[in-house]
């Protein structure tokens, strides 16, 4: 098996706004994995905010790189409790993972759902992010949008802007990026209006001091996604969130997401499968999970001018599953 990588500039469409900061485009790291003229792909975007280097993870390539390439076509599971024992950051470890699992596939010549049993029966559709800006202008996008759902991004509370994107009776979410405060979220769960957005994502900054306000049973859905990031947190979060966003580099990639899936449905959370801003190679990775989840939101390649490659496809939020082995991907 050889491994190799390379940096790719991601230019967005327009600025994406959230709380931490404004955005004209990403780099990724694409990994490659090939063994007998067939290759898999994955992928990691540099996120400042997750003090995420692709430097440093180039660095870490080259130092486990004949390890890894002396690895044996075995199941994707014991790859990656091999790329454990590396100690590779999650973001890292995602992408080898779901490269194994694209390239897996196709010597196999069987899809991730044929390899994993997965009946293709209902998808949920997509959200399309609408990023921070005035209300007035969020709601202009919204309406010319052909997209159905919506993930409205805020960096304050504004409980003026709530109470409009409530009237427009159409299917949204508000994630604020961790920016409200614990009297924001008190008050958004006690009121009955709140029960109208489909969720409400990491209200506050990640960390038990905060999410201990957080009432599982009141009025809000209230979604985690920085304070859920691996398995083992799930139990002590179920008195205070009804839903978790499952992104495969926060988790370490499509095979720990599998176990997450599982247990998640044990304790009868909501789930989401959701991505960085990325190309459709990180999109065909988590669109392989859209089956087995309530919610997705797996825009990151619609927000990108220039997609490097060609996979599963969302088209206005519609997921569209690759039929073809692997995760289906393939490189522009």
């Amino acid at each position: 098996m050889n491994l190799s990588w390379q940096i790719v500039r991601l230019q967005l469409k327009e600025t994406f706004s959230i709380s931490y900061g404004n955005y004209t485009f990403r780099e990724a790291l694409i990994v490659s994995l090939k063994s007998n003229h067939t290759v898999g792909y994955g992928e990691c975007t540099a996120i400042d905010y997750y003090q995420i280097n692709l430097q440093d993870f180039i660095q870490k390539l080259e130092m486990v790189k004949v390890q890894i390439e002396l690895q044996k076509i075995n199941h994707p599971i014991d790859f990656y409790n091999f790329l454990l024992t590396l100690n590779l950051p999650s973001f890292l470890r995602s992408a080898l993972d779901c490269a194994y699992w694209d390239l897996f596939g196709k010597l196999e010549n069987k899809s991730f759902s044929e390899l994993n049993s997965i009946e293709i029966k209902q998808l949920p559709e997509s959200s399309i992010t609408i990023s921070v800006d005035t209300i007035e202008n969020q709601i202009h996008k919204i309406k010319k949008s052909s997209w159905n759902k919506f993930k409205v991004k805020c960096n304050h509370f504004d409980e003026k802007a709530i109470k409009l994107l409530l009237e427009l009776n159409i299917d949204i979410a508000l994630d604020s990026n961790g920016s409200f405060t614990k009297e924001n979220c008190i008050w958004l769960q006690n009121e009955i209006a709140a029960e109208k957005f489909s969720y409400l994502e990491q209200p506050m900054k990640k960390g038990a001091e905060n999410y201990q306000v957080l009432k599982a049973p009141l009025n809000a859905n209230w979604m985690a996604d920085e304070d859920c990031q691996e398995e083992h947190s799930l139990e002590q979060l179920q008195p205070h969130y009804k839903s978790i966003n499952i992104k495969l580099v926060k988790c370490g990639g499509l095979t720990p997401a599998l176990s997450m899936l599982q247990k998640a449905r044990v304790l009868n959370y909501k789930i989401m499968i959701g991505c960085m801003t990325e190309s459709s190679i990180g999109i065909s990775a988590g669109a392989v999970l859209a089956p087995l989840c309530d919610y997705a939101d797996l825009d990151g390649a619609n927000l990108v001018a220039n997609d490097i490659a060609k996979g599963s496809e969302i088209i206005n939020g519609k997921i569209q599953i690759s039929e073809k082995p692997g995760l289906g991907i393939s490189i522009l």
